[in-house]
């Protein structure tokens, strides 16, 4: 089943691989490919980071610009997908801190009109994500969304394993709080719209 979940990560890997060193050779449609496969991933990531659309969506463009630049220096010592993102993250942190942020309200991925608890949780998950520090917004979501380890999520942020397991160690207890907070400041605000 070729392009299914159901793919080895290794198999991704070597396919990703395979159009690196396509792309080292100047391939467009190799770099359409990988564009294709990692834009979404990426635009929800540094979107995640950046809270703009706009942002994002540049960011994406200067990722795959570097990408199809560096693609010849890639040493195989990560996964690709690795290599990929700590360069997301990287241009994201660069892009924040040169002042390009433009501050946008949480939106949600789904129409506003549509109040279904998944959406509405959701939406409660990333509100309270976006109250944590940076490095440890990001730590939160290369884990817990994008499923990697803290080994590949420390090498993205450029710090040790164990930097990576205490942001993670503080972002749950900031979060654990944030939530109950959040729980009870919204039964206290059903009580007053029931009352």
């Amino acid at each position: 089943m070729k392009g299914t979940a159901e793919q080895k990560p290794d198999d991704q890997n070597q396919r990703e691989l395979a159009l690196l060193k396509r792309i080292a050779r100047r391939d467009r449609d190799a770099i359409s490919h990988l564009y294709q496969l990692y834009h979404p991933r990426l635009f929800k990531f540094v979107f995640g980071l950046t809270h703009s659309y706009a942002a994002a969506d540049e960011l994406v463009n200067d990722i795959m610009m570097i990408v199809w630049q560096q693609a010849a220096v890639f040493r195989g010592d990560s996964k690709v997908s690795t290599w990929i993102f700590g360069i997301a993250y990287r241009q994201a942190v660069r892009s924040l801190t040169r002042g390009k942020k433009t501050p946008a309200q949480p939106v949600a991925d789904e129409p506003a009109y549509d109040d279904s608890i998944e959406v509405e949780r959701r939406d409660w998950v990333w509100r309270g994500l976006r109250t944590l520090p940076y490095p440890q917004q990001v730590s939160m979501i290369l884990v817990f969304y994008y499923g990697l380890s803290y080994a590949e999520t420390a090498e993205i942020a450029g710090c040790s394993v164990n930097t990576v397991k205490t942001r993670m160690f503080h972002a749950r207890r900031k979060l654990r709080d944030y939530f109950a907070e959040a729980a009870i400041d919204g039964a206290v605000e059903d009580g007053r719209q029931h009352g």
